[in-house]
């Protein structure tokens, strides 16, 4: 009953020891959530160490079990409290009351004289606050079953029984992952290292068996005869009768579909839940049809998830709300889960609303910082000091720029470039040193570790550090002195000499860290060497003005001297990367011109990339690559790695496929042959499909990783054609680089190791939730995009513009928008219309609409609007115009 706990209402309350070590070993999410409630000085709740006074412990009594002692243990300490409070000389008699929803438990107690309510039993008294009842978690099912009590589900086999089968091989153990598109189909993705039957599908309302997307399930395999193929039909749950069994039997027989033998995929039932990964759902509330109807279905946002039967009294209240719902319990004879009500967001639709949603929906931690977290920043007025020099250089004598996109304010990187006594070159990519104020193990370093990445949604940027450090100390703005790592490529040339300067000249100054390549005007490194040092950027330009810099014949200052040495240099490094077999993939991205009132896109078009872009990424690349290579060196077993798998064969089918049919050749045996396949694949009367083959080829990608050395042996970067990689040069957004700064400080005897970072284990697990988070972050910016551009089409009707056909479905195509950089399905069949005939060959690959054949690339128009039917899940609706089918 946390949301209970939680609820401002609820004040004066009293943990017990024995409950809070209880709830410790039960969930660890909801212990930090209690811990949190009890930290809050205004809801006034205290923990009583019971276990650790005089007169409220006890010990266990001979045949008494350990949950019995905690019972009689936890009424000791009601009792003693009762005594000791009426030992207070007050006029107002202070009541002590137990609450339990240990049936036994309570019936004790009130032979014993104390007074002892159910959590349900005290709320519901609480008449002045009716809202709170919608809020009380279902505890048992009992009372909670659909009238008819007819058994829809197979009982789960209990956990011992469960882990007896999974070692002797009877079941398997897996992921549970539902389908957006068939609620009806799932599969579960197996644990272990066993090539075969690594996937397993799910398919019909018994064999799903109660599991929900994300829990740890055990599955049985049925038998080869009864072995199914991936469903292609679209099902979507949308009745609201919850006793429509024969509905779903007869939807269930839709999917069994005639398939050849080489379609079907190794089939099973869930057996059992192994654990379950139930978080709050945001959604809407479908209201009930019954007047005066308590009991209502609540639709989650995220399609896979079921829908939830929740007991509310504010349902009129809660109509066109988002609103948040946790999911209690799912008995056997219920089509849906009992779940309740947890807080309303506010109206759907509404900008604040819809981003709170996204954010929540991809587990993005957006919550203000904690005080206990900003008590680990940095003193202001804060200022360099002696020993804070001690392993630093002094840089600041350099023409370092910055180059980044307009309004950045979390300026992580800079670069210089410049010649040398024995005309070589020496380049610079400066970094800001933020492990040089996140130690490691505090209450900072924790958080920016589980936030694992700064997130960008269109008009909003979620920190992954606060943002004293993220745009003041750490940004590398200009006319600052900042401390920063710096990687310096020399490129060595004439008459360089050190300047020594007096600190005390520099009240602004700065702490940082630095890396230093030698290079000759080939980019050849001579020699690379990293230091820590301190830096003051001389600008901070955007890519637009640092191009103007370099084009402009009328400026020859230090700065844009510098800013042409290192385009000319990152023209040669990008020819001798794609030389190597480094991949130039495309896609579309897009930039929304706000309103500067109202805050709503008026204009949306895709961003335009210019030479500078590219030159910074060339030096962000190298910085990498010569990092990663000297924290292996160091660390051969510790070293924080990122690596982007090949993909198999198979998932350059469909780009193989749509080539031939523009009488192109895609060879995908290499990343090098990929690469000059691509820059070959030219029509002179269809210019935008090079940009096409590349947008495709980026969808046959795999995701990359970060990994620890110690614990993989294939490090190569299929991407970038690099044999290592990792991430350095964004520490003020991603935690990797952090860890990647700190391991390279001890390389360089810069600073010193502690426990977890020489810990593989403890590397591997962080990089587990990194992945998760940067996976999450690409997630919910994409969401962002989307409802913005929602918000864009809302505002304009209906859209006439050009597209070209990306892909092709059984029913549909999907189509690309260049203008706008926007994808989205053009539908052939709709609800209450004549369906046409269609002709789906996925040879070619092509969909014949009666006499009209389409085929990928081909270029059509399409009518854009916004599809506002359904309020929680709007989306944009694309019609084809031509051809006229």
């Amino acid at each position: 009953q946390i949301d209970i706990l939680e609820d401002p209402v609820i004040k004066n309350v009293i943990v017990l020891q024995t409950v809070l070590q209880e709830v410790r070993n039960r969930s660890a999410p909801v212990y930090k959530r209690i811990r949190d409630v009890i930290g809050n000085p205004e809801k006034h709740f205290y923990c009583f160490t019971n276990e650790h006074h005089r007169e409220t412990y006890i010990e266990q009594e001979q045949g008494e079990t350990s949950n019995d002692r905690n019972d009689r243990a936890i009424r000791v300490a009601v009792k003693w409290y009762n005594e000791h409070l009426k030992k207070i000389q007050d006029e107002e008699k202070i009541q002590v009351i137990f609450l339990t929803n240990d049936r036994t438990n309570k019936e004790k107690a009130l032979e014993e004289g104390i007074t002892a309510y159910t959590c349900e039993e005290y709320i519901k008294s609480l008449i002045a606050n009716p809202d709170l009842v919608d809020r009380l978690a279902c505890v048992s099912d009992e009372g909670k079953e659909i009238e008819s009590g007819k058994i829809i589900f197979p009982e789960h086999i209990p956990l011992s029984k469960l882990q007896q089968g999974i070692k002797s091989g009877i079941y398997l153990q897996g992921t549970y992952r539902a389908s957006r598109d068939n609620y009806l189909e799932a599969t579960v993705w197996v644990h272990g290292d066993a090539e075969e039957n690594k996937e397993i599908i799910i398919q019909g309302l018994k064999h799903l068996n109660r599991a929900v997307h994300e829990d740890i399930v055990a599955v049985e395999l049925l038998a080869r005869d009864e072995w199914v193929a991936p469903s292609s039909v679209v099902l979507q749950d949308d009745g609201q009768n919850e006793d429509d069994i024969e509905n779903e039997e007869e939807k269930e027989n839709i999917l069994k579909t005639a398939v050849s033998k080489d379609m079907l995929r190794p089939t099973g039932k869930v057996v059992g839940i192994i654990k379950r990964n139930w978080r709050p759902f945001c959604g809407m509330l479908s209201k009930s049809q019954i007047k005066e109807a308590r009991r209502h279905l609540f639709t989650p946002a995220d399609r896979r998830i079921p829908r939830i039967r929740i007991e509310t009294r504010q349902a009129d209240t809660l109509e066109g709300q988002r609103i948040v719902v946790a999911i209690d319990g799912w008995p056997r004879n219920s089509r849906y889960p009992n779940g309740h009500f947890v807080k309303n967001l506010g109206s759907a639709g509404d900008k604040e609303t819809e981003t709170e949603v996204l954010l929540l929906e991809h587990d993005v931690p957006h919550q203000p910082f904690s005080q206990g977290v900003l008590s680990f920043l940095p003193k202001m007025p804060w200022t360099i000091t002696e020993q804070d020099m001690k392993y630093r250089e002094d840089l600041r004598h350099l023409y370092v720029c910055s180059v980044d996109p307009p309004g950045c304010t979390d300026i992580d990187d800079a670069l210089h470039c410049r010649e040398v006594e024995n005309g070589n070159l020496e380049v610079g990519v400066h970094i800001a040193d933020v492990s040089h104020f996140i130690r490691p193990g505090n209450a900072l370093d924790e958080e920016s570790a589980k936030r694992g990445t700064t997130v960008y949604l269109c008009e909003k940027r979620i920190d992954m550090v606060p943002e004293l450090l993220s745009s003041n100390l750490c940004s590398l703005r200009s006319n600052v002195d900042r401390y920063m790592y710096m990687i310096h490529t020399l490129i060595l040339t004439r008459n360089s000499r050190c300047l020594y300067v007096d600190f005390n000249r520099f009240p602004s100054h700065r702490l940082a860290f630095s890396c230093i390549w030698e290079m000759n005007h080939k980019a050849e490194i001579l020699k690379t060497r990293f230091t820590k040092s301190i830096i003051n950027s001389k600008a901070s330009l955007t890519y637009a003005e640092a191009q103007m810099r370099i084009d402009s014949a009328a400026m020859n200052d230090d700065i844009t001297t510098s800013l042409r040495g290192l385009n000319k240099l990152a023209k040669i490094l990008k020819k001798k990367r794609i030389d190597n077999g480094a991949l130039t993939l495309s896609s579309p991205e897009v930039r929304f011109h706000m309103d500067s009132e109202t805050h709503d896109p008026i204009d949306l078009q895709t961003k335009e990339l210019k030479e500078t872009n590219s030159m910074v990424e060339e030096f962000m690349l190298l910085a990498n690559v010569s990092v990663a290579q000297k924290i292996y060196d160091e660390f051969p077993e510790f070293a924080l790695l990122r690596k982007h798998p090949a993909p198999p064969p198979s998932n350059y089918d469909i780009l193989v496929k749509a080539a031939k049919t523009k009488n192109l050749e895609i060879k995908t045996d290499s990343a090098k042959a990929l690469a000059e396949s691509l820059d070959k694949a030219e029509s002179p009367t269809f210019p935008y499909l090079n940009t096409l083959l590349r947008i495709l080829t980026t969808r046959c990608m795999m995701q990359a990783v970060y990994f620890c050395s110690g614990m993989d042996n294939d490090f190569h970067h299929y991407g970038l054609a690099s044999p290592i990689y990792t991430h350095f040069t964004s520490p003020i957004r991603r935690y990797a680089d952090i860890i990647v700064h700190r391991l390279l400080a001890v390389a360089i005897g810069a600073d010193s190791t502690y426990p977890e970072l020489t810990d593989k284990h403890k590397l591997a697990d962080m990089c587990k939730n990194l992945n998760y988070r940067h996976k999450m972050a690409q997630y919910a910016q994409r969401a962002s995009v989307a409802f913005h551009t929602q918000l864009f089409f809302k505002s304009k009707g209906v859209v006439n513009e050009d597209a070209y056909i990306l892909f092709v479905r059984k029913n549909a195509v999907v189509v690309l928008i260049p203008k706008y950089g926007l994808e989205g399905t053009v539908f052939f069949e709709e609800k209450g219309k004549p369906t046409p005939r269609l002709d789906y060959n996925n040879e070619v690959p092509s969909l014949t609409v009666e006499d009209t054949t389409l085929r990928v690339f081909d270029k059509v128009k399409v009518n854009v609007m916004l599809d506002a039917s359904n309020i929680q899940h709007q989306k944009i609706r694309m019609v084809l115009v031509e051809p006229k089918v």
